[in-house]
């Protein structure tokens, strides 16, 4: 056997020298010249390289970098995830991988010599990371570790552990937040974030408000995950930079650019119960300078099930389209211009298990059908100019055709809304200086709106973002708003950041939130068609005073190991707050401003794990108090829960390509709305939990197959409950005495004196199923 003794190229210079110090000669010097060069060339052979592609459970990950700790090698991934680290000496490295979106890749290899190694990297994209790219905390793209606002950011790989057909369904497991079910017939409902109200919420798509009031359940359905490419929830009011309704917070959806978005994609799933989804999208290159994204969502329900026994449809039958388009234009010095459109339908209905389309608004048989048509268009243009000016765009049109029993209920809404920001950095400040306009329009055919509801409403605000040293940066911001309404409006904000380490954050938040209220309403009490419109007196805007304490703690172990942790504290007061009474007289709908306040206070965290074994842990738990205060009584608010908790735990199987994702919630005991003390249904909820299991399976190339069980406690409203909804056995309330006021009296036939009543729900009334579904990917 042959011995090799390996020296390095510095170590035999000095031995060269040596061996040849007694030769004085020019031919000793050219020996010791050519022996040298091909000694050192023999030296520099003796190197290795590492080559592969580094991916994500979804495709390549463009850019990566890559590094050996402790060394200068070190080297980035190109736009297809494929990277080549070359000329590197023969030991033992640690081989780091860091990306934007993803937990940090840490592992040990060794390199003989010689030695050309193959070394593929699948990257773990987080839930949150210090990292990741926000706008929605300051109305420009910053690292998050840089947002002087806190902002919770959740990718599609977060909506895959449980796959939903809806974003409204799928932000159940997002810590805080509430999708609220508003009707046991129809199945409408809105989002609640920190025990607030569904107005108190924007919605927003690519940072335009075209989201709100009327639509915020649609809009919430029929974008494809997988054209989304992140979620960011503001908790706390954000009316200094979005205006009317961001009081309680936002929601801003992000759909990717076409450099991040798949060639091909189809996602498609069915449950037990008959519901199917369908995703299909693509990107189609027009030129070189032309990109288009296109999706697809298709979802049916036509399945009724009354499990519950009361002869109404446990679950509103849907046959819902959209098609989305998002197109991209290639300008000089990357300036941005996109435009971006969706056409939504939807056909909904619940009722009696006999209702047939031809029952439609006869009071024959009970049934709520729903016909929605929503259009959207919305984009950017940044303008040529050396000055970073942007203009944003969007505008939205609503249409909604329903009918409640024998009550039509026919609406329109458009919402325009355009915004021109100006970006300037300046030594230690960041200034932003915005105007924007908004065009609302509502009209529908109820008491609640005697002429159509129409208002511009011009806005300017400014924010700077000062540096006051390497750890502090402290963001100052006004809003000016004018509603012919309301008058002049002004909504300041403060913003603190201390920056401890690179992985230690303390923000401080304080600032105010505004509420312009809509006359329109839903609610069931407002179709009879015979309540009369009472404003008692001009209303004055809702306002919020706001306070959010925010601590964001990363630990990155050498072992490849992750913890987060990201904690709050927040207080809100609201003033002015406009309620409908339905109560004082059954025949009028009364609105006040609220004579006191009403107070949300609360604390939440999260905590996220992550372990290269391939395990990790989500779990995230909010208490919170949320109360309204008049004439010196308090009084819990209603449908709020006084504390939440949500999980995901997930384990991957990598030598089989099965990975295992187990979720659910739980939810707090919450005041319900009931008839008073004749009502037989409990005035409070029960702790109630939703679990799911999910198995995905990724052996096949561009493949997935996934599947599991929802709901597996099987848990559902009506225990513990004689029924959920009242009189459902007499919807038309024919056999229900009223008093002169109009109040339901007791008889034989109705004990209890019940109405008719469908809006006692707090939670889905589906039960256990299971699900299979398959997903396609072409890169």
């Amino acid at each position: 056997m042959q011995k090799y003794i390996f020296i390095s190229k510095n170590k035999f210079l000095v031995l060269s020298k040596l061996l040849f110090k007694p030769m004085k000669t020019n031919l000793h010097h050219t020996l010791y010249f050519l022996f040298s060069i091909l000694f050192v060339g023999i030296a520099n052979a003796q190197t290795s390289s590492v080559s592969g592609k580094i991916t994500d459970n979804e495709g390549p990950v463009p850019f990566a970098n890559l590094y050996l700790k402790g060394t200068k090698y070190g080297t980035s991934a190109n736009e297809n995830g494929l990277f080549t680290l070359e000329k590197i000496p023969s030991g033992t490295y640690v081989l780091k991988v860091s990306a934007i979106g993803y937990q940090n890749f840490s592992t040990k290899i060794t390199f003989e010599r010689n030695e050309n190694k193959t070394f593929n990297i699948e990257l773990i994209q987080a839930s949150e990371q210090l990292e990741e790219m926000v706008v929605s905390g300051t109305l420009k793209a910053v690292s998050r570790s840089e947002s002087p606002v806190p902002v919770e950011v959740y990718s599609p790989t977060f909506l895959k552990k449980n796959p939903t057909a809806s974003i409204f369904e799928a932000l159940q497991n997002v810590n805080g937040v509430r999708p609220q079910i508003n009707c046991n017939v129809c199945n409408t409902g809105d989002i609640h974030i920190n025990g607030l109200e569904g107005p108190y919420t924007l919605v927003l798509i690519d940072g335009m408000p075209i989201v709100s009031g009327l639509g915020t359940v649609y809009g919430l359905s029929g974008i494809p995950n997988s054209l989304i490419e992140q979620i960011e929830i503001v908790k706390g009011p954000a009316s200094s930079l979005y205006g009317s309704e961001a009081v309680g917070g936002l929601i801003n959806i992000i759909t990717k650019n076409t450099l991040d978005a798949p060639d091909f994609f189809a996602d498609a799933f069915v449950t037990g119960w008959g519901e199917v989804n369908v995703d299909v999208g693509a990107k189609i290159n027009f030129g070189e300078k032309t990109d288009m994204l296109l999706g697809v969502n298709y979802f049916n329900y036509d399945n009724p099930i009354d499990n519950n026994g009361d002869n109404f449809t446990d679950l509103t039958l849907q046959d819902r389209i959209s098609v989305f388009q998002k197109w991209n234009f290639q300008r000089n010095e990357n300036r941005i211009f996109s435009l971006a459109g969706r056409f939504f339908y939807e056909d909904r209905w619940g009722g009696e298990m006999q209702w047939t389309p031809e029952f439609r608004g006869g009071d024959e048989i009970y049934g709520e059908s729903i016909y929605t048509r929503r259009w959207e268009v919305l984009g950017k243009y940044q303008l040529p100019i050396e000055e970073k000016v942007l203009f944003s765009f969007s505008y939205n049109d609503h249409n909604q055709n329903s009918v409640y029993g024998d009550v039509p209920y026919l609406a329109d809404q458009r919402i325009g809304f355009g915004q021109f920001t100006w970006d300037k950095k300046l030594e230690n400040h960041d200034i932003l200086v915005g105007t924007a306009l908004r065009y609302n329009y509502y009209d529908d055919n109820t008491t609640a709106t005697v002429t159509a509801d129409e208002v511009v409403i011009p806005s300017i605000f400014v924010q700077d973002e000062i540096s006051l040293a390497t750890q502090h940066s402290l963001l100052l911001g006004m809003r000016y708003d004018y509603d012919e309404r309301h008058g002049n409006i002004y909504t300041p904000r403060m913003a603190y950041r201390y920056k401890i380490t690179d992985n230690d954050i303390l923000r401080l938040n304080a600032g105010t939130g505004f509420r312009v209220v809509n006359l329109f309403t839903e609610e069931h009490a407002a179709l009879t068609g015979a309540r009369d419109v009472i404003v008692t007196e001009e209303l004055d805007p809702e306002r919020s005073v706001n306070v959010n304490l925010n601590y964001l703690k990363k630990i990155y172990a050498d072992s490849g190991a992750f913890i987060s942790l990201d904690a709050s504290v927040f207080y809100t007061h609201f003033s002015n707050a406009i309620l409908p009474d339905y109560d004082t007289n059954p025949n009028q709908i009364i609105y006040d401003n609220l004579n006191g306040k009403s107070v949300s206070k609360g604390a939440s965290a999260n905590i996220d794990f992550s372990f290269p074994s391939g395990f990790k842990f989500l779990i995230g738990a909010t208490v919170q108090d949320v109360s309204q205060t008049e004439d010196g009584v308090t009084e819990r608010q209603i449908l709020t829960e006084s504390y939440t908790g949500t999980w995901n735990a997930s384990y991957e199987f990598k030598k089989i390509n099965l990975s295992v994702d187990y979720s659910g919630n739980i939810y707090g005991p919450m005041r319900l709305p009931t008839f008073g003390e004749t009502d037989p249904r409990s005035d409070y909820s029960p702790a109630w939990s939703i679990q799911n299991i999910q198995f995905t399976w990724k052996g096949l190339e561009n493949f997935e197959f996934y599947g599991g069980v929802k709901n597996l406690l099987d848990w559902t409203p009506n225990r513990g409950n004689p029924f959920i909804i009242a009189r459902a056995n007499d919807p038309f309330d024919r056999n229900v005495t009223f008093d002169a006021n109009g109040d339901a009296v007791a008889t034989p036939n109705n004990p209890n004196a019940l109405t008719f009543d469908p809006s006692y729900v707090y939670g889905p009334n589906q039960g256990i199923r299971g699900f299979f579904g398959l997903r396609y990917r072409i890169n």
